[in-house]
């Protein structure tokens, strides 16, 4: 598999990390902890006056200064409409980014709080309408080097770089690309005629911080372009009538800030199966990082491909016969247990 090794960190030491944000212009305690990411570095940073902020260092190679600042720009948006994130913490002389080596990073404020288990009804709603307000303030303007959600992006463009390192195995690549190739051909289909603008993306509830009963939109690393619907599934994973009714509670409160088309409600199976597709194609393209294989020493193996593989095809006639406007089967025995571990990006605790 051909890699690039200018991807990882290995640069990056606790001192390095002290240096890089004295050199943006804060002097620093000699106190650095490691907090968990694998996407990215993290870290907890004492400053001089005790007080404490968070430095995130992006993986090299992944995203450029354009985008990191789309980023930090949809950040600020939302911060200056009022609506609960953790923004980006300004350097001394007014810039967000900043870059050590080949290495970008920036500084975040250092909240208290927790991650909700689980949510109430109440809970639904209240994040639909955040997520309304978010859209609101994503649609007016765009991000135009930002990933947009679509065929080309998550499903194209990985199984491109999956068959030229050889990935899958070969007597299961050519299901797996057809499965991936009908899934990408539905997606097309459904996303005839959908807006789509700036959304959080990764808004599942290990991007959720609760704190002082309010609710705070956390890492925005995975923004992209593309359709609302996308915000509402991750928060809500699985399937059946409980979930079904969930999504309804999602909807009227996002209803409250934002029309939304129910329509799009079609958009969710086709949306996970593209999550599948993404995740085992980033997995993939990491796996030269030591992290990587010792938290899913799983994959690659012949066992993962072939679950895979079935899983992909099942999810393909999934959506090919989903349909948001059909009664609930009275025959079903609830929800599939879906979680957000089965879609996480990046495992943060």
């Amino acid at each position: 598999m051909t890699t690039a090794v200018t991807d990882l960190f290995l640069s990056l030491t606790p001192d390095k990390v002290l240096e890089a944000v004295e050199a943006g212009g804060l002097r620093c305690n000699p106190v650095c902890y490691a907090l968990n990411s694998f996407e990215n570095r993290v870290y907890e940073i004492e400053l001089e006056d005790g007080s404490r902020v968070v430095s995130k260092f992006y993986r090299p190679g992944r995203w450029s200064e354009q985008q990191l600042l789309e980023e930090h720009q949809f950040l600020s948006d939302l911060e200056q409409a009022e609506i609960e994130v953790c923004g980006v913490l300004p350097f001394p002389d007014g810039s967000s980014l900043k870059r050590v080596d080949h290495i970008y990073y920036c500084l975040f404020p250092r909240k208290g709080g927790r991650a909700p288990d689980e949510l109430s009804d109440e809970g639904i709603e209240r994040l639909g309408m955040m997520a309304a307000r978010m859209h609101n303030v994503g649609a007016q303007r765009d991000a135009a080097s930002r990933i947009r959600i679509s065929s080309e992006t998550y499903v194209h463009n990985n199984l491109e770089f999956m068959q030229a390192n050889q990935v899958i195995p070969d007597y299961l690549e050519a299901r797996y690309v057809a499965a991936a190739q009908g899934i990408a051909q539905i997606m097309d289909e459904r996303m005839r005629g959908v807006a789509i603008h700036r959304i959080h993306g990764d808004f599942h509830l290990g991007n959720v911080l609760l704190r002082e009963e309010r609710f705070y939109a956390l890492d925005f690393d995975d923004m992209v372009v593309g359709p609302a619907i996308q915000d509402m599934w991750l928060l809500i994973p699985g399937r059946g009538r409980e979930v079904k009714r969930k999504q309804e509670i999602w909807l009227e409160g996002y209803q409250q800030f934002r029309d939304i088309d129910h329509q799009t409600l079609a958009l969710v199976e086709p949306l996970r199966g593209l999550r599948y597709i993404h995740y085992a194609a980033w997995l993939a393209r990491r796996w030269h990082d030591p992290a990587f294989p010792a938290t899913w020493p799983h994959f690659g193996s012949e066992d993962y491909w072939a679950q895979e593989t079935v899983d992909l095809e099942e999810q393909l006639q999934i959506c090919r016969l989903s349909d948001p406007h059909a009664e609930p089967d009275e025959s079903d025995g609830g929800e599939e247990e879906l979680t957000n571990k089965d879609f996480f990006w990046d495992m943060e605790d």
